[in-house]
């Protein structure tokens, strides 16, 4: 998958979050959004996925170079945010066969070999409405990293995550990231982006 984006800038009201923004993100390329909160990192990532629209400028999607629709980028990536909903009345097993009923794994992993990699054995049968804060994060993470897309976004993906929770990311996203075209959201905490060769500065 490859993106382009052409002067893109967005704006709420009358206030530019950002503008003039031109990038071209190829296949396997690693990409890390830099910049302080409010700097609008979110707001081009969700630009990027094709959740909203630039107030100006362009971005086309092309897949083995035919260019698809922003209506049709989710079938191609995968996206982990902090401010993503579980489905809370969900245990971690149900939620992880629910979501791969839907999407192919990478490696064609089973659902116990996933749980596996969760780290979060113990609370396979847990409903993730108990879960705290950073075990939601942990299974974010593993949903998108895990699912078999050419497209992976990440936006400040160590949120909540402690010492041990944030080198299990590390070990995951080294893991399962070849081939993978990975676009990294962070305040500059570079245990989240690491493997990135290329930065955009917000």
């Amino acid at each position: 998958m490859e993106i382009i984006l052409n002067q893109i800038g967005r704006r709420y009201n009358f206030n530019w979050i950002f503008k003039n923004i031109n990038q071209e993100i190829i296949l396997s390329d690693k990409l890390v959004i830099l910049g302080a909160n409010g700097s609008g990192k979110s707001t081009l990532m969700q630009i990027l996925s094709g959740a909203i629209s630039p107030s100006e400028g362009s971005i086309k999607w092309s897949v083995n170079k035919l260019e698809i629709d922003s209506e049709k980028v989710y079938q191609h990536l995968s996206f982990a945010s902090p401010y993503l909903e579980l489905i809370e009345d969900f245990t971690l097993k149900e939620h992880l066969n629910f979501h791969f009923s839907l999407k192919k794994s990478m490696h064609q992993l089973t659902i116990n070999e996933m749980i596996s990699l969760s780290g979060l054995q113990h609370a396979a049968d847990k409903r993730i409405g108990y879960f705290s804060s950073g075990m939601k994060q942990r299974v974010k993470l593993l949903l998108a990293i895990l699912s078999d897309t050419s497209f992976l976004l990440l936006d400040e993906p160590l949120s909540n995550l402690d010492k041990q929770a944030s080198n299990w990311y590390t070990d995951l996203i080294n893991r399962f990231s070849e081939n993978r075209t990975i676009i990294v959201s962070s305040n500059n905490i570079e245990q989240e982006y690491q493997f990135c060769n290329k930065s955009i500065q917000l």
